[in-house]
C-alpha cells in the first residue's frame, strides 16, 4: 500500500465532514479530490477516468425528468388528493401517504418524494393536533424502503447497478419480496409503537370539524396553481418511455444512463420549457458529490487499500457463503446507519468484487445483500440516508425540530427488523441457489 497514507487520511476526513455536516457534502468530496491533485497523488486527467459516467448520466437524466414533471403540478395535486382521501384519520394518513411515498420513491427517487410529501403531511398533522415528528420520520423511513425495490429508487442501487451492470428488471425481481414484506411490517411497527396517536378523529365533533376546515385550507394553499395538462401528458409519456427502456434493456442494449439522458433530452425538446430555469432546479451538488467520491474511492483502490480491507476484514470470516452474505448485509446495514450510505456503497463495491473472486456466490446474491444492507441500514439514524436529512430539514423549515435521538427512537427498531427480514430472504434465496 505504498503512497496510501495521504489518500486514507483525506478519505477519513471527508467521511467525518460528511457525517457531521461540517461542510456541504459536495464541497467536502471535491475538496478531498483537490488536495489529492495538489499533492500530485493523481493527475487531473486520470482522476476524470475514475468517475463512473454511467451513474452520473442516470442521475442527471432522472433528475431532469422529475424537475419537468414537478413543474406540471402533478405531485402537489396527488399529495392533496391523498390528504382528502384520509378524511383526517391518523391511521389513514400513515397508510395512504406511505403507499404513495413508497411507490413514488421506487420510480422517481426518495429525495424528490420527501420534498413533495413532507410539507403537506406536516401541515395536515400539526393542524389536527397530532405530533408531526412521527409522520415525518415515517415517510423518510418508508421512502428508503420503497426506493430499495428498483434500480433508480435509491442512490446505492443506482451506484451498484451502474458499476456492476445489473438491470432494472434484476433489481425489481430480486428485491420485490423483501421490500414488500418490509413495507408491511414497517407500517405495523409504526402503528404498534404509537397506538394512542392513531385513534380516529370522529370520536370528537370539534376535532372532526377542525380537520374538515384544515383540509379545505390545504386544498386552497396547494392547489392555487392549475395543473399544466399538456406538460403533464408529455412528462408522464416520457417517464413511461424511460421505464420501458429500463425494462427492455436486454433487448435494446441501452444502458440505464443512456436511456435516462436520451429521454430527458427528448422531454426538454418536446415540452418547450425554459431549459435554463429547469437546469437551475437540478441537484448539481449531488452530482458533484458522486463524482468526488468516485475519484476518492478509485484512488484508494489503486493504492491497494480496498484489497487490504477485503483480505483483512471480510475474507477472514471464512468461505461459508451464508456467513459471507449475512456479514455483508449487516456490516452494510450498521455502517450505513452511522455513515452516509452513498460513500459506503461506493467503497464496498470493489470489496464485494474481491470477495466474489475468492468465493463465488450465485445469482448476484452478494449485490442484493449490499443493496438491502445499505438502503435498509440508512434508516438507522437521520444521517444514514439523504432522504432522512432532507425530511428533517423540511420539517425544521415548518417549525418541527427532530433531534438525532428522536429519529433513531422510531427508526432503529424498524431498521433492525427489516434487516432481519432481509437476512431470512437472502438465506432462503442462497439455499435455493446452491
Amino acid at each position: 500500500m505504498e503512497g496510501a497514507l495521504l489518500p486514507i487520511i483525506i478519505f477519513i476526513a471527508v467521511y467525518v465532514a460528511i457525517t457531521f455536516e461540517v461542510v456541504n457534502k459536495a464541497v467536502a468530496a471535491m475538496l478531498g479530490v483537490m488536495v489529492l491533485l495538489s499533492a500530485h497523488v493523481i493527475s487531473d486527467h486520470h482522476a476524470v477516468t475514475l468517475i463512473d459516467v454511467e451513474t452520473i448520466m442516470l442521475l442527471l437524466g432522472m433528475m431532469s425528468i422529475v424537475v419537468i414533471l414537478r413543474k406540471s403540478g402533478i405531485f402537489t395535486l396527488l399529495s392533496v388528493k391523498i390528504a382528502e382521501l384520509t378524511k383526517g384519520s391518523p391511521l389513514k394518513i400513515l397508510v395512504l401517504f406511505s403507499v404513495v411515498t413508497a411507490t413514488m420513491s421506487a420510480f422517481l427517487d426518495n429525495v424528490t418524494t420527501v420534498l413533495i410529501i413532507v410539507p403537506i403531511i406536516v401541515e395536515l398533522t400539526a393542524g389536527m393536533g397530532l405530533n408531526p415528528k412521527l409522520f415525518v420520520i415515517s415517510q423518510a423511513v418508508i421512502s428508503n424502503i420503497g426506493g430499495t425495490g428498483t434500480l433508480i429508487g435509491d442512490p446505492p442501487n443506482i451506484i451498484i447497478g451502474s458499476k456492476v451492470g445489473l438491470t432494472f428488471n434484476q433489481f425489481a425481481v430480486n428485491l420485490f419480496i423483501p421490500v414488500t414484506i418490509s413495507l408491511a411490517v414497517g407500517l405495523v411497527l409504526l402503528w404498534a409503537m404509537n397506538r394512542e396517536m392513531f385513534r380516529p378523529v370522529n370520536t370528537s365533533l370539534a376535532k372532526l370539524f377542525s380537520t374538515h376546515l384544515l383540509l379545505e385550507k390545504i386544498r386552497l394553499d396547494f392547489l392555487n396553481k392549475p395543473v399544466d395538462t399538456v406538460l403533464l401528458v408529455k412528462g408522464l409519456a416520457c417517464l413511461a418511455l424511460v421505464i420501458i427502456l429500463f425494462v427492455t434493456q436486454t433487448i435494446t442494449k441501452l444502458s440505464p444512463g443512456v436511456a435516462a439522458m436520451l429521454v430527458a433530452m427528448i422531454l426538454f425538446t418536446v415540452s418547450r420549457v425554459d431549459v435554463e430555469e429547469m437546469l437551475e432546479e437540478i441537484e448539481w451538488s449531488t452530482l458533484l458529490f458522486f463524482a468526488g467520491l468516485f475519484i476518492l474511492v478509485g484512488v484508494l483502490e489503486e493504492k491497494g487499500v480496498i484489497e487490504w480491507i477485503a483480505h483483512n476484514v471480510f475474507l477472514r470470516i471464512g468461505d461459508n457463503p451464508y456467513v459471507i452474505v449475512l456479514t455483508v448485509l449487516w456490516v452494510s446495514g450498521i455502517a450505513s446507519g452511522f455513515l452516509d450510505n452513498i460513500p459506503f456503497t461506493i467503497t464496498m463495491i470493489p470489496i464485494v468484487n474481491l470477495i466474489m473472486e475468492t468465493t463465488p456466490i450465485p445469482n448476484d446474491i452478494l449485490w442484493w445483500s449490499l443493496a438491502l444492507g445499505a438502503c435498509f441500514g440508512g434508516n438507522l439514524t437521520m444521517i444514514g440516508a439523504s432522504a432522512n436529512i432532507v425530511s428533517v430539514g423540511m420539517a425544521k423549515q415548518s417549525g418541527v425540530k427532530i433531534s438525532f435521538l428522536e429519529f433513531m427512537k422510531t427508526s432503529a427498531l424498524i431498521t433492525i427488523v427489516t434487516l432481519c427480514i432481509a437476512s431470512a430472504y437472502l438465506s432462503i434465496y442462497l439455499w435455493l441457489s446452491l
